[in-house]
């Protein structure tokens, strides 16, 4: 049976930074303190979009973390995403696109996620983390979990060897 924290936030802008908190404290509280960087990244990345697509104006989101061989992060809203509402999906920016980045960033941090509609209404939008090394220790180090296939890397980011091309700025006369 996992161990389970939860807590409902009102659906207000510091809302996302109030659950950031409640899931670093709820990390830590399990001896995963070292998870908690991905984990509070995915959070308020989740949060962030249950305010802005999935919540109506009186009622907020509930966030709920399971630990059992992995943490479950889960976001739940109150719109359905099978009714015609916003089915959160990952998208791909533009390079100098100011949002749609962040199903984007739990998919590269999460070792898995998904979205599950709930009745009467609304959906969970949920992302899981590796909480245990292959001995069974609690993973006491920050990075990606150990498994069987190695994590996508963003296609965008340029490699080590490949630095970045920037566009050539005009030079700017006096006159």
């Amino acid at each position: 049976m996992p161990e389970v924290k939860q807590k409902y936030f009102e659906p207000r802008p510091e809302s996302v930074r109030l659950a950031r908190e409640f899931t670093a404290a709820a990390l830590a509280s399990w001896d995963l303190g070292k998870l908690a960087e991905d984990v509070c990244l995915c959070v308020s990345e989740l949060a962030s979009n249950a305010l802005v697509y999935g919540t109506t104006p009186e009622r907020g989101f509930l966030v709920r973390l399971a630990l059992d061989d992995f943490v479950r992060l889960e976001v739940h809203d109150s719109r359905n995403s099978s009714r015609g509402d916003h089915q959160p999906h990952v998208r791909h920016p533009s390079p100098t696109g100011t949002s749609g980045r962040g199903l984007l960033i739990v998919q590269m941090l999460a070792d898995g996620w998904g979205v599950e509609n709930r009745e009467p209404c609304g959906k969970t939008v949920w992302s899981r983390f590796k909480a245990f090394g292959p001995s069974g220790s609690r993973m006491l180090t920050r990075g990606p979990a150990v498994t069987a296939e190695p994590r996508p890397r963003l296609t965008a980011a340029p490699t080590p060897s490949e630095p970045p091309q920037l566009p050539a700025i005009p030079a700017q006369s006096d006159g």
